[in-house]
């Protein structure tokens, strides 16, 4: 007896030693698997199905050609009767976020993304973002000169829509869309387009990064406007991660950092490559060139059916969709593949409501409209291959009179006219012949002119009232800075006659300065009557049409020079596209200044190397000198139409 129980002892004791042994092994091998790269909605869904749903999620991990697999979501409608085409998304964003709330609908999900349900609806973190494995960088170059790899977001698109071709029941037939960043790689995927990219939405795309979009505006660089985005999105590639400002108003706390380089570098390790980018390249180099997108189309594959949307007042990206379409434009020879369209709306602001935008409205919703009665209908022809009508080749809403325009082109054929200053502060369509030949006016880098009303709030999406203040900046009432001794002020006597500008508007300057470097803000504004039947807008002061330019690119984006002290230089600075009409009664001001602050980074005024890291003494006040004589005349050139 004893014996038999020592024996079973025993054989009890082996069990459980080889449960222990075989629950470390598993203990061991789950981290190592989750570090393997296997998907973590294999172990928790993004969301769990209910019979009462419309429709179905599916989450994928679709492999790229060199063995690196990103995080995919398939929303398809349920009870489809037949195939379907695909609308994709690729985001740096969280493709996951496209999922709303606790909802059995798919129209609630998606919001105002949802075109109906004769779509399928794709979403995709791209590499190294969220649940995506691989490296992330910000704006991937394309291969070449710097991307020696043999991929970039061309080619993954590209993987993508073969994956879905093949492994997703539809028509056959892939849409791509998205804003901003999402815009841009919607544009990457038309460079080498796959054979099932049928159409392309680039909404308010960033194209050109130094020129007039994100990091700079004509080589002035928005410095803390780039340093929280690049925090947020390269501290953690799982989740956004805000920089913690310990000043509210940003005016302040960028003023206390000194020079991007020196200042704000020191939040920053080498996590942040994108920040590195921009120290090493101010001006317009071969990377930049790279990076923008109406480069990619000199000599396109193939033409994409595509539909560039664009807003009238984006605070982010208001150079890109204009030029991509311009691009684009002289490969349509039918005129039945680039399409162009332009609303009254802030960066996004399509797939929001498009009522109004801060303090002016537009009659009615603005945005709804476009998206039912333009970017259904395009994407309806060329997905569902549908005798559907298709929109006009131009779109463009009238700010001013409230009304939308259809064109054959963009812009449309017009006059061009000159709107010249002149001298004790008018404004007219004629050149200046005699008075005063020079307007005057002191800037201080320690005291800069704020682009919007302070305080200046840190951009958070995450917060109602700093996102609002952002969003509306370029409808602000300038009077908030009418009136400072550094902004020069011209305007017009009312108009006897409505006056309607249409397309690119563009500033020649004729100006010197004391220092050997300065910054040009040019504004175009629509002034209101003093007692306007709109009695809350009676004064208003509304910009149409405004930019900075770095005077050390006067003569050359790559290489920058000195400017010539008290010497008067000629400076041409693009400002954005309008489609506005002044109306009678109103009056045309221009306003000139030299610092668009914390936005853009301050000029010292004083040449240096570089910006980036100018020391503390080289920022120097200097007396600005704008001149408006026969000789020397300054003016803003566009394109005028009477009714």
């Amino acid at each position: 007896m004893k014996s038999t129980t020592t024996t079973s002892g025993r054989i009890l004791l082996l069990m459980l030693k080889k449960l222990f042994f075989n629950a470390k092994v598993i203990l061991f091998i789950i981290p190592v698997i989750m570090t393997m790269g296997i998907p973590s909605f294999a172990q928790q869904p993004l969301r769990d199905a209910f019979p009462f749903d419309d429709f179905t999620i599916r989450e994928e991990m679709i492999p790229m050609r060199d063995g690196v697999r990103l995080y995919t979501i398939i929303l398809s409608p349920k009870n489809i009767k037949q195939a379907l085409p695909m609308m994709l998304e690729r985001t740096p964003y969280n493709a996951a976020n496209t999922i709303g709330g606790p909802t059995a609908n798919m129209d609630v999900v998606l919001g105002n993304k949802y075109i109906g349900d004769t779509f399928i609806y794709v979403f995709q973190d791209i590499r190294g973002r969220f649940k995506s494995e691989g490296e992330n960088l910000l704006y991937r170059v394309p291969r070449g000169n710097f991307n020696k790899t043999n991929t970039d977001e061309t080619t993954d698109a590209w993987d993508t829509i073969d994956w879905l071709v093949k492994n997703i029941k539809s028509n056959g037939k892939v849409g791509v869309w998205g804003t901003s960043y999402p815009g841009w790689l919607t544009l990457a995927a038309l460079r080498d387009p796959h054979p099932a990219l049928a159409a392309a939405v680039p909404f308010n795309p960033v194209v050109d990064v130094w020129k007039a979009d994100d990091w700079f505006h004509w080589g002035a660089f928005r410095a803390t406007y780039g340093f929280d985005y690049i925090y947020e999105m390269q501290t953690r590639s799982d989740e956004p991660m805000k920089f913690p400002h310990n000043v509210r108003d940003n005016y302040i706390w960028t003023l206390d950092q000194g020079a991007a380089g020196t200042g704000l570098s020191k939040y920053l390790d080498k996590r942040y490559e994108m920040w590195a980018r921009l120290m090493e390249n101010p001006a317009y180099g071969p990377y930049w060139k790279d990076v923008a997108a109406d480069r990619w189309f000199d000599a396109p594959p193939r033409i994409v059916p595509t539909m560039h949307v664009h807003g009238l007042w984006d605070q982010e990206d208001i150079y890109g969709s204009p030029a991509v379409y311009a691009t684009m434009e002289k490969h349509d020879t039918s005129n039945d593949r680039n399409f162009f369209v332009a609303g009254p709306w802030y960066h996004g602001q399509h797939f929001a409501d498009g009522s109004k935008l801060g303090d002016i409205s537009f009659g009615e919703n603005t945005s709804k409209r476009f998206r039912e009665d333009v970017l259904k209908p395009f994407l309806n022809h060329f997905l569902h291959a549908t005798d559907e009508k298709l929109p006009a080749p131009v779109t463009v809403f009238e700010t001013g009179t409230n009304r939308w325009n259809t064109f054959e082109q963009w812009p449309p054929m017009g006059t061009t006219s000159r709107l010249y200053l002149q001298p004790e502060g008018k404004l007219s369509f004629t050149p200046p012949v005699a008075g005063e030949k020079t307007t005057d006016f002191t800037a201080d880098p320690a005291k800069p002119v704020p682009y919007a009303p302070r305080p200046n709030w840190a951009i958070d999406y995450d917060n109602p009232t700093s996102i609002a203040k952002w969003r509306r900046w370029l409808v602000e009432d300038q009077r908030f800075v009418d009136g400072r001794p550094d902004v020069a002020t011209w305007v017009s006597d009312p108009l006897t006659e409505q006056l309607t500008i249409r397309g690119p508007v563009l500033a020649k300057l004729l100006a010197e300065t004391t220092g050997t470097d300065a910054d040009w803000v040019v504004k175009l504004i629509d002034v209101y009557p003093d007692d306007s039947q709109e009695n809350e807008m009676s004064g208003y002061q509304l910009m149409i049409s405004a930019d900075i330019f770095r005077g050390r690119y006067r003569e050359d984006f790559e290489q920058p020079k000195p400017l010539a002290a008290d010497k008067a230089l000629s400076y041409t600075i693009p400002l954005p596209i309008a489609n506005h009409t002044f109306k009678q009664g109103h009056r045309l001001m221009v306003q000139i200044q030299s610092s668009w602050f914390p936005l853009y980074d301050r000029n010292p005024q004083t040449y240096v190397e570089s910006i980036m890291t100018a020391p503390e003494k080289a920022y120097q006040k200097q007396r600005h000198r704008v001149h408006h004589n026969p000789n020397y005349a300054t003016y803003l050139e566009f394109n005028v139409y009477r009714d």
